[in-house]
């Protein structure tokens, strides 16, 4: 990856939507370079795909939660994330849960019918979002030069 591709990446992640020869011109490239470049990235497997991101409040959902799931039979938690349309994002982690799984619901009572699914299979642990600080955060190439090392204590003997 080069300049060019990092440019690609941030202007598609602004806006996903950009035609080749609006992309080719805030990349200083041409059309068949930009889309060129653009079919080697989704080739690659850098960009994997396109999507709209919705407002959950403006479908209707007023509570965005975290659930935290302990341990229980892999097969039976991803069985039961297919079956559940509230869950919005879920990652199979490690440490004291086995899962974080982001969901939207309606309401309280919403909330507690999808949770209870899940606490009829282990342990669960609910947070409810008040807000994000960030989300979709564009991601490009980390650079060794922008990683600062931990700042170090000093010991006052």
């Amino acid at each position: 990856m080069d300049l060019h591709d990092t440019r690609i990446l941030a202007e598609l992640q602004a806006d996903a939507r950009l035609s080749m020869a609006e992309l080719g011109r805030r990349v200083h490239l041409s059309q068949p370079a930009v889309t060129e470049r653009v079919r080697k990235l989704e080739a690659a497997g850098v960009i994997t795909g396109y999507r709209a991101t919705v407002n959950l409040q403006k479908l209707g959902y007023g509570i965005r939660a975290i659930v935290r799931v302990g341990r229980a039979d892999y097969a039976r938690v991803v069985r039961l994330i297919q079956q559940t349309p509230e869950v919005v994002t879920a990652y199979n982690v490690t440490g004291e849960d086995s899962w974080i799984l982001e969901i939207a619901v309606l309401d309280v009572g919403h909330l507690d019918a999808v949770v209870t699914k899940f606490c009829l299979l282990t342990e669960t642990s609910t947070s409810i979002i008040l807000n994000a600080a960030r989300e979709h955060q564009p991601m490009l190439p980390p650079r060794r030069e922008d990683i600062k090392p931990p700042i170090k204590k000093v010991d006052n003997a």
